[in-house]
């Protein structure tokens, strides 16, 4: 099954590489894009259909890579891994499935579907990398072919100012990040993350971790996104289209959070100890600025819809970030529940707002005006679910990571201040207040009141087979991993107990 793990990684980079082949038309490379895609989730679930979760690390290819420099092509997944390896296939099918109708001008579909095919690849490729260099050469892989999806086939007038600030940020945190790990090898003499995982700090002093988890926690809270280094992402989501923003907020964000808990705890467990009270602190704000944000955002007739869904991912990866801070079993399957949750949640309310948006021209909150359960009750209806999902309703996937990491907060590990932590806790409960208040009044500010005629002007279509087509596995995934966490929880709890050291 390794050479499944090996393709599951590489037949998206091979799609995008036949696009390059002259003679190749639009249709045909929607068409290559749907079957690269439909070949790498196949690949995901047999991988899923064949996985142990009583065992560590699985399906491991390790073969010698630059001798010279001590690197290895070194792959692998497990209980972490694996459902973010699904989410990733299954995100990028849906995007794919819904570019064969539906590609913005700014481009030929050729480019496009090859550059969201390039990000999946360097997107499992992060999730599956088990060295630090690989990983760091796959994590940098994604931010060109986004940069390009924002700049080229972004909102004009927005595209450009967004690009440029996603690049910027993003290059900047990963150079720092490249200097953590860059230092972990001097110390230890490997990039071996299995091997690093295992030593727990092992011939690193106190001085090193600490220096060594600020620039990788740094360079990997950018991508979070953590506040205060958030400001890349509203703009970025605003100016992308459908497609950009589903794997940005749905799996890209993802990437920080899961290096957090993949190489910063396990590997330097001094650091991850000093550091984890500001990052529950920095998670805690996000929480509450990205809520009282999006309350304000509603009241402001320039609002956007996609605006304040960006702003409600700042408030939902500090949940995560809260999970991790919390350095117990239970905080981090926490955040790795909120990072399934809300790629399935947010994924789902990004193709809304694209849908709304390619309907009146507009996704100003102003200009879309109310009654969209009159005119389009079935989008209306959607809308809704998306909304109360996010808000974390008990029954959906929203709910339970945001539990789990408030849950770990109230009984931090040994060596944080429970004083502390319990408060961050009763601050994370305020946030899931007032998000409540913002996603109902964004349900009332859209989908109540009278029907009347489409405010923009524009003949309104409600929800139409195609898109039944890509939104009904993200609603039915919600509700499955909403009723029964064990599908995320089963997987996950092993590796996680396991790469803490069986705490």
């Amino acid at each position: 099954m390794s050479v499944v793990l090996i393709l599951v990684v590489a037949v998206p980079l091979l799609g995008a590489a036949l696009l390059a082949l002259p003679g190749v038309g639009d249709r045909a490379a929607r068409l290559v894009g749907v079957g690269a895609s439909a070949a790498t989730l196949v690949g995901a679930v047999l991988l899923a259909c064949d996985f142990d979760r009583g065992r560590g690390m699985q399906f491991e290819t390790d073969v010698s890579w630059a001798p010279s420099l001590g690197l290895r092509f070194h792959l692998g997944i497990d209980g972490i891994s694996l459902p973010l390896l699904l989410l990733t296939a299954l995100l990028t099918l849906l995007v794919a499935v819904h570019s064969l109708w539906n590609i913005p001008p700014g481009g030929d579909a050729r480019a496009f579907v090859a550059l969201f095919l390039l990000l999946e690849t360097g997107t499992l490729g992060t999730f599956a990398a088990l060295d630090l260099i690989l990983f760091f050469l796959f994590f940098e892989v994604v931010l060109v072919p986004m940069y390009f999806l924002i700049n080229r086939w972004g909102s004009p007038g927005e595209r450009g100012p967004a690009s440029y600030k996603f690049i910027l940020y993003t290059l900047l945190g990963s150079a720092v990040m490249l200097l953590g790990f860059l230092l972990i090898q001097a110390k230890t003499g490997t990039f071996d993350m299995v091997e690093l995982a295992e030593r727990h700090g092992a011939g690193m002093s106190h001085g090193v971790q600490v220096l060594a988890f600020l620039a990788i926690g740094l360079g990997l809270a950018v991508k979070v996104p953590m506040w205060p280094l958030h400001t890349w992402l509203p703009d970025a989501h605003t100016a992308a289209p459908t497609a950009g923003s589903v794997l940005l907020a749905g799996v890209l964000l993802k990437m920080g959070t899961y290096g957090l808990i993949r190489i910063a705890v396990p590997m330097l467990p001094e650091g991850a100890e000093t550091f984890a009270p500001y990052l529950a602190a920095f998670g805690v704000v996000g929480i509450v600025y990205g809520s009282l944000v999006c309350l304000a955002l509603l009241r402001d007739p320039d609002g956007d819809l996609k605006r304040i869904i960006a702003y409600s991912s700042v408030g939902h990866m500090g949940f995560a970030l809260l999970g991790i801070a919390t350095l117990t079993p239970q905080g981090v399957n926490g955040a790795l529940f909120v990072n399934i949750g809300h790629g399935l949640v947010t994924g789902l309310l990004f193709f809304l707002a694209g849908a709304v948006k390619d309907r009146h021209g507009t996704a100003l909150l102003g200009r879309l005006g109310g009654g969209m359960y009159g005119r389009t009750p079935r989008l209306g209806a959607l809308v809704a679910f998306g909304a109360v999902a996010g808000l974390g309703l008990p029954g959906l996937a929203g709910f339970w990571g945001e539990l789990l990491a408030m849950y770990g907060a109230y009984e931090p590990a040994a060596g944080l201040s429970t004083g502390g932590y319990r408060t961050f806790l009763v601050l994370a409960g305020l946030g899931t207040v007032l998000t409540a208040a913002y996603m109902l009044g964004l349900v009332r500010r859209l989908c109540m009141g009278p029907a009347g005629e489409a405010p923009t002007g524009r003949p309104e279509v409600d929800v139409t087979g195609r898109e039944v087509v890509v939104w009904t596995p993200l609603v039915a995934l919600t509700l499955l991993a909403g009723l029964w966490p064990a599908t995320v929880l089963a997987i996950t709890d092993p590796a996680v107990r396991a790469l803490m050291g069986g705490s």
